[in-house]
């Protein structure tokens, strides 16, 4: 297997991993995010998908849209109950 079909098999596998460990309604708070438009930290929002690139497409609460970058953004998943 060549290293760019390795590669590209790697991504394709975390990928499908992300998808079933945050499927669509999955809810998130925000801890960080480096980006001069992103929401405050704290935030919650919901999961609207993967792309294949590995993002995590967001609906914050706040109405912002934009998308977690897995490993360069921070958050953590609210489990039900988490939600006052």
């Amino acid at each position: 297997m060549s290293t760019e079909s390795l590669q590209k098999h790697t991504r394709q596998h975390t990928v499908e991993q992300l998808r079933r460990r945050l499927p669509k309604g999955t809810r998130l708070v925000l801890q960080e995010m480096d980006d001069p438009r992103a929401p405050p930290v704290g935030t919650k929002g919901t999961v609207e998908g993967i792309d294949d690139a590995g993002h995590i497409l967001m609906h914050w609460d706040n109405g912002s849209g934009l998308n977690l970058i897995p490993g360069h953004d921070r958050y953590s998943i609210l489990h039900p109950g988490d939600e006052v």
